[in-house]
């Protein structure tokens, strides 16, 4: 029950924030998650005894989450030189901080890779509300929904074949085939309303972005699964009752938005 009622109010919020914030406070949610996501990363990272610039991490991630959210369409991208900067700004710190440490090379890691895998998707999150509307940021989401849910009920139904039985031992290939075409067929349909701006989108188009969205959000799930193995826990946090982290949550849209972002924007 307490993972019914507190899945169920996550949705009513994730709505409510996509449908009615006004455009500075959705940026100052994606920011507030990109900080709660760096937490629990930080403690799954925790394994490799490594001393990072943890305050760093977090600038650099959400001034990644806020120029990809506020960089315009027909401007020069800031993206390139944001990262170049901040791995300038990195190695400058790491060689600060250094003390002889055989693991300064773990360090830079794991202080830049939340920028890549947190920063720049939840920006892209943001940045597909304001350029598409709030219905194609909820059409991504709703596609990810619809497809974790077929991937669990077909994968209890008729798995057989571990997917990836290293990481993640109960998913199955027949459950991945069920989230990947019940899940694509949520964006292909949805998707004759929902992604209309600035033009409509045919249906061979959304064939195509439902396909590359749900495989990719498939392996935004794994590869966080894969971080939770690796850091011998369960969960990334028990942030939320019966849910798990913050993590846990959008592991799937951390994959699925980037690849939705550029979709929009080249096809």
């Amino acid at each position: 029950m307490t993972r019914v009622l507190s899945g169920a109010a996550l949705v009513l919020i994730a709505v409510a924030a996509v449908f009615f914030a006004p455009p500075w406070l959705f940026l100052l949610i994606a920011e507030a998650i990109v900080v709660l996501a760096i937490r629990e990363y930080r403690t799954l990272a925790s394994g490799l005894a490594a001393s990072a610039p943890w305050a760093l991490a977090d600038g650099v991630a959400m001034l990644a989450c806020f120029v990809v959210a506020t960089e315009p369409v027909d401007g020069p991208s800031m993206i390139a030189p944001l990262l170049m900067t901040a791995v300038v700004a990195l190695g400058i710190v790491t060689v600060a901080r250094w003390q002889g440490q055989s693991n300064a090379l773990a360090a830079i890691a794991v202080t830049l890779f939340p920028t890549l895998y947190i920063g720049l998707p939840l920006g892209a999150l943001v940045a597909i509300r304001q350029q598409h509307g709030a219905e194609a940021l909820f059409l991504l989401m709703f596609t990810i929904m619809v497809s974790d849910t077929s991937q669990y009920y077909t994968g209890r139904l008729f798995g057989r074949i571990p997917l990836a039985a290293a990481v993640s031992p109960k998913k199955t290939v027949e459950g991945a085939v069920g989230g990947l075409m019940i899940g694509t067929a949520a964006l292909l349909i949805a998707g004759h309303w929902w992604l209309v701006q600035p033009v409509p989108v045919d249906p061979i188009t959304r064939l195509s972005i439902g396909i590359v969205v749900v495989i990719a959000g498939i392996a935004g799930d794994l590869f966080e699964s894969l971080l939770k193995r690796s850091a011998g826990v369960k969960d990334s946090s028990t942030l939320i009752p019966g849910h798990g982290g913050i993590l846990d949550r959008i592991d799937a849209l951390l994959f699925a938005a980037p690849v939705y972002f550029v979709a929009l924007r080249f096809l």
